[in-house]
């Protein structure tokens, strides 16, 4: 473990491993992480019901006997030369993919039969109209949230995605993008396209990384990555926690985009191979499940450290004229200074306070509530960055290819 520290520590971790969280994000077992017994009800969900079966021993009874196959008769390469063909929800699937990927991805990439489309266009309005809020949220309060869930830690660096910490982002950031598009779910959107692919990845991790000695070691007794209990993990510290803050930032949220923003994270998990019965069909469900799922299972790892620290020495590369130390008093101030002390984000004991004061008045301001306040231009300072730091992660960019990977990451 020291030798792994003494690599992760670096700041060519680049390009030596490590990974960054969201869906893309793997699963690997944590000793120093323990969850409740599974109490939540079908009954909350957009189902309404099911057998209740803890999805912590629930994988992808679909997906992942499919991508095993592909993976043992060496199709990886075909298949992924034949995906980078399609990008938009409406395209055929691309010839060369083997019979039962393609007939596998033919069913996957139909909408859940409860989708609504009037639901998802309007949240698709909502993400541009606050999208400021929500990418700083996604990038600076989840992503760095997800180096404090140890699964997602330990297991990116063993993982094939954990070769390259820039491409990873960017994939990450991939879904971001598409979730929050005006044309999401679409004909001409590509949600689709990338959910689908990020379920092979997941199918495919799930066949590997047991094979990997390192993982293993870390794992706690976790024999397969990536359960469903792990998904909605993710999910609840994108989502849930998003509409979480916004509501304690004092944005201006209607019911109807509240429920519309829930709704386009319903079927984006539906669209990752979440069985209906564990998707929450309210926020008070959703609220209530993540206190059992997400919040216990919090906590610090040498990985997870490092891996923050590769995230924010990212932001900083940006370089607006903002600091280190103001990002880690943002942090700090959207996380909580449990999680900032997790994640080893540095304490700032005058930045954080002049931030939980000033920010609420700054996005008071925002949300027309309040005329001009009197705000420190530090505050200023760290809206412009965050503001680029959107624009650089979250905008659309160059192609992004999401690959089924063949191994797991290189010694």
């Amino acid at each position: 473990m020291d030798q792994l520290n003494g690599r992760l520590s670096r700041r060519n971790m680049l390009l030596a491993g490590g990974a960054f969280g969201a869906f893309g994000a793997l699963s690997a077992a944590s000793p120093a992480a323990a969850r409740s017994l599974w109490t939540w009800s079908p009954s909350g969900s957009v189902a309404g019901q099911g057998a209740g079966v803890d999805p912590e021993w629930v994988w992808d009874e679909e997906a992942d006997p499919v991508l095993a196959a592909v993976i043992e008769r060496g199709e990886v390469a075909k298949a992924n030369a034949a995906l980078k063909q399609w990008t938009r929800n409406d395209q055929a699937l691309p010839d060369g993919l083997p019979a039962d990927l393609r007939e596998f991805m033919e069913h996957a990439r139909q909408l859940p039969s409860w989708a609504d489309t009037t639901k998802l266009d309007r949240a698709s309005q909502f993400s541009k109209t606050k999208g400021i809020y929500v990418g700083a949220l996604y990038g600076l309060g989840s992503g760095l949230m997800s180096t404090a869930i140890p699964r997602e830690s330990r297991a990116v660096y063993y993982s094939k995605g954990g070769a390259d910490m820039k491409d990873r982002i960017a994939k990450t950031a991939r879904l971001g993008y598409d979730i929050g598009d005006v044309y999401a779910y679409k004909p001409q959107g590509s949600m689709v396209v990338t959910a689908v692919k990020t379920r092979l990845v997941h199918a495919a991790v799930r066949h590997l990384l047991p094979q990997s000695p390192d993982w293993t070691r870390v794992s706690g007794g976790q024999k397969i990555p990536i359960s469903q209990a792990d998904i909605l993990v993710t999910w609840h510290s994108l989502a849930t926690f998003v509409m979480r803050k916004l509501k304690e930032w004092g944005v201006k949220v209607s019911t109807a985009d509240a429920d519309a923003y829930l709704h386009v994270w319903q079927v984006s998990a539906a669209m990752l191979g979440v069985k209906a019965e564990y998707i929450p069909a309210t926020w008070d469900a959703a609220n209530a499940q993540s206190k059992q799922v997400l919040d216990p299972i919090l906590a610090h790892t040498t990985e997870g450290e490092a891996l923050a620290d590769v995230l924010l020495g990212i932001v900083a590369e940006l370089d607006l004229g903002i600091t280190r130390p103001l990002i880690s008093a943002f942090s700090r101030y959207t996380l909580s200074d449990q999680v900032g002390d997790m994640i080893g984000l540095s304490r700032e004991p005058i930045l954080k306070p002049l931030i939980a004061t000033a920010w609420p008045l700054l996005v008071a301001f925002r949300e027309g509530l309040i005329p001009l306040p009197g705000i420190p231009s530090v505050v200023w300072t760290l809206e412009e960055a965050i503001r680029q730091f959107v624009l650089l992660f979250l905008a659309e960019g160059k192609p992004i290819a999401i690959n089924i990977p063949d191994m797991n990451r290189p010694s």
